[in-house]
């Protein structure tokens, strides 16, 4: 059993969710405050000490041609520097949507009143983690 982190990125908020590949489920975290992208490394590393991972994965943001926009080379610079600073084994997910389908299931689910910014930034993570996982190869 491998478990796996997987992160939202953003440039005021990263979203974070916890899965492990036997059910291929995931469940939302947390979300780091972010400026400019660059969150508060020592949040992260707590957290990564606390569910002990064994592979992280980015969100990577595409256009929906799925070609790349400015914001897909700052998550990729963010993924870069997960791996760099922890020595994880950082694996990249296409989220095309996943904030759309992230904010539509909080507000089947609660309403206006469920898509506070962490929670849309967190379980925008799960929906990564979880794609992540259907597209792994076995």
């Amino acid at each position: 059993m491998s478990t796996v982190i997987a992160f939202d990125f953003g440039t005021s908020s990263i979203g974070a969710a916890i899965g492990q590949d036997i059910t291929k489920t995931a469940r939302p975290l947390c979300a780091f405050k972010a400026r400019d992208g660059k969150p508060n490394w020592q949040e992260i590393e707590k957290v990564l000490k606390e569910w002990k991972p064994d592979y992280l994965v980015v969100g990577l943001p595409l256009n929906m041609d799925g070609t790349e926009q400015e914001l897909t080379q700052r998550a990729r610079k963010f993924a870069n520097r997960l791996h760099g600073r922890f020595g994880f084994q950082v694996q990249l997910q296409d989220e095309r949507l996943s904030t759309v389908e992230a904010k539509s299931q909080l507000f089947a689910n609660g309403g206006f009143r469920a898509l506070k910014k962490s929670r849309v930034d967190a379980s925008s993570a799960v929906i990564i983690l979880e794609s992540w996982f259907n597209n792994i190869v076995k």
